[in-house]
């Protein structure tokens, strides 16, 4: 990261209390709080609140500012507008400090201490653009000695503490109101790029609300693969603080048997109305599952799989796979199954890149066939993948037709939950 000009440099510690001085020299008041307007720019300060006697009186917007510094801020023009709460403003001290955010660099939530802002020249006036988000010590130690010591002692004293700051842009706020986020426009694509499981993590982090706030505003996609894997407590109080039919979304972007589960940890009666929010199809899938164990085989099951004919062949299953990509990135199994659905082979997904279009899969079945029934107990089923060292175990009923499939990524869930 290139060296920063300490003299360019206002903290927002420094920044509130500043004094500010119209184009004559008097001065008129001090700041008492700053704000951006982040649909018009992501790190300008638009507006100053002034004030005296600890009452705010009027504002200034960026434009009358002719220059800025630790001495104070000086106005180019005397025109002083009242001050009026506007919800599309974000204002540093009240909405920032001592709130928590999301750096989505590091993949983890912390806590506001200090602001650290650039004083940029424009022409023949200064502003001020936010610069980083202080969440270490040393913002915590201005903060301590606000006030109370002359900011040039401050500045001196901190030297020897290590800094800890995010850079504004890879900050994500968050807000519960969802006219407010909408108005300050918070953008989410940072987010959306993270991993399920590390934004998993930042929701455990968070607050109820600022959770809910925070699945609401991701991609369906993305909230759903966060969804799953979250824990299932968690899982269950934000399922119930979304709107049913927002809940139904994201429960059919899951696999159903990671639905169900969610599903299983709720309030009956939010369960059936979030069911009868949902399409048919996978509404009936999880409801099925539902219906099982949760400690047994039938309970863990996932019932999203590709099973073929026991007369296919590599080309026939190559055409089923350009039907199931949704599946390809968790799929490592084909099932073969005859007459009434009974399940009598299964062939490794990686075989159909050595062999021929025309080469019949039961010819690469595994041997023994390795299966569980439904009701098997979840104990049972973990022996099964620790004995065998195995992927994927496929579930049948008492008449041997094929139900579900067990992955290893079910059984590490199971185990988690231990």
């Amino acid at each position: 990261m290139p060296t920063i000009d300490l003299s360019r440099i206002l903290y927002l510690t420094e920044l509130t209390g500043l004094k500010v001085f119209a184009p004559d020299g008097e001065r008129i008041g001090r700041i008492v709080e700053a704000a951006v307007a982040p649909t018009d720019h992501p790190k300008r300060v638009a507006r100053y609140l002034v004030g005296d006697g600890g009452r705010t009186r009027f504002m200034i917007r960026f434009g009358q500012v002719r220059s800025i510094s630790l001495k104070g801020l000086m106005l180019s023009d005397d025109l002083l507008t009242p001050y009026r709460h506007d919800e599309s403003f974000l204002l540093l001290r009240k909405d920032l400090l001592d709130q928590q955010i999301i750096d989505a660099n590091g993949r983890k939530v912390v806590r506001v201490n200090d602001m650290t802002l650039t004083i940029e020249s424009v022409g023949e006036r200064q502003e001020l653009w936010v610069l980083e988000v202080d969440v270490g010590v040393r913002g915590a130690f201005r903060r301590l000695l606000e006030g109370v010591a002359p900011p040039a002692t401050i500045r001196r004293l901190q030297e020897p503490i290590k800094p800890n700051s995010i850079r504004w842009e890879y900050c994500n706020l968050i807000e519960p109101d969802p006219q407010r986020r909408l108005k300050l426009n918070i953008a989410t694509d940072m987010l959306n790029q993270l991993h399920p499981a590390d934004l998993a993590d930042i929701v455990e982090d968070l607050p109820p609300a600022e959770r809910e706030a925070l699945i609401e505003t991701l991609d369906d996609e993305v909230a759903a693969d966060t969804l799953t894997e979250v824990e299932p407590k968690i899982q269950a109080s934000i399922l119930e603080s979304l709107d049913s039919d927002k809940a139904a979304d994201l429960l059919e972007d899951m696999a159903p048997d990671e639905a169900a589960d969610a599903l299983a940890e709720v309030e009956e009666d939010v369960s059936r109305e979030i069911l009868g929010d949902m399409e048919h199809t996978p509404a009936a899938e999880i409801g099925e599952l539902l219906e099982y164990k949760e400690d047994s085989a039938g309970g863990m099951m996932n019932t999203r799989l590709v099973a073929l004919h026991e007369n296919a062949t590599v080309r026939d299953a190559v055409e089923a796979l350009r039907g199931s990509e949704e599946l390809l990135e968790s799929l490592n199994m084909l099932f073969l199954v005859g007459p009434g659905e009974r399940l009598v082979g299964a062939v490794p997904l990686a075989r159909l890149f050595v062999l021929p279009d025309g080469a019949p899969l039961r010819d690469q079945a595994l041997k023994p066939l390795l299966k569980v029934s439904i009701d098997t107990e979840r104990d049972e089923v973990i022996e099964y993948f620790d004995k065998y060292n195995i992927l994927t175990l496929p579930v049948v009923d008492e008449e041997n037709k094929l139900q579900g499939v067990i992955t290893a990524d079910d059984v590490i869930s199971a185990l988690r939950q231990k």
